[in-house]
C-alpha cells in the first residue's frame, strides 16, 4: 500500500495506471523508467482513452524511491511475492479504517496531489500537463487553493484611477 500511496500522491496518477506499472517497458502496461526519471502511465498498446494518461518526469524524491525498490528486485510497483497486486480494495479499506478516514478513496489521492501542488504554486497550465488533467478543471475544481488566487484581480482592482 505505501508505494501505491506513495506514487498516487506524487503523480496524481490513478489507481488502474498504478496498479499496471512495472519496472520494465511493456506494451500492456505503464512503467517507472529509473533510468530516465519518467513514469510512463501507459503501455504503447493499451487503448487510448479519455484519460489519455501522459508519461510524467518524477520528482527526485519519488525516484529515489522507485529506485530503492526496483534494486531491491521490484518487478512491479505494487506487488506481493514478484507478483503483481491487480486490486487493492481490500488493503486500501484497511488502511483507511486504520487511518480513521472513511470517506477516502484511491482518487482522493489524485486530488490530493493536485491541491498540495497548487498550493505551492503551480500554475494552471502546468498542474493541467504534470497531472493530465484539463486545465478547465484545474481551474474549476482546484485553483482556489493557489496562493496566488485573484492576485490579477486584485492588482487591478487595487489600481488608482
Amino acid at each position: 500500500m505505501a508505494r501505491f500511496i506513495l506514487v498516487a500522491l506524487y503523480t496524481g496518477t490513478r489507481k488502474e495506471a498504478i496498479l499496471n506499472l512495472g519496472f520494465q517497458q511493456s506494451t500492456a502496461g505503464g512503467w517507472l523508467d529509473v533510468d530516465k526519471g519518467v513514469l510512463y502511465r501507459r503501455g504503447a498498446e493499451e487503448r487510448q482513452t479519455k484519460k489519455s494518461r501522459k508519461p510524467v518526469r518524477m520528482t527526485r524524491r519519488l525516484l529515489s524511491h522507485c529506485k530503492r525498490w526496483h534494486d531491491s528486485g521490484a518487478r512491479w510497483l505494487v506487488e506481493i511475492g514478484g507478483q503483481r497486486v491487480g486490486d487493492i480494495k481490500h488493503a486500501f479499506e484497511g488502511a483507511r479504517a486504520r487511518a480513521n478516514l472513511p470517506d477516502v478513496t484511491p482518487h482522493v489521492l489524485k486530488h490530493t496531489a493536485i491541491t498540495w501542488a497548487i498550493q505551492k504554486g503551480l500554475t494552471v497550465e502546468d498542474a493541467a500537463d504534470y497531472f493530465d488533467t484539463s486545465a478547465e478543471t484545474i481551474r474549476r475544481v482546484y485553483y482556489h487553493h493557489s496562493p496566488h488566487y485573484m492576485d490579477r484581480a486584485l492588482e487591478i482592482l487595487e489600481r488608482k484611477l
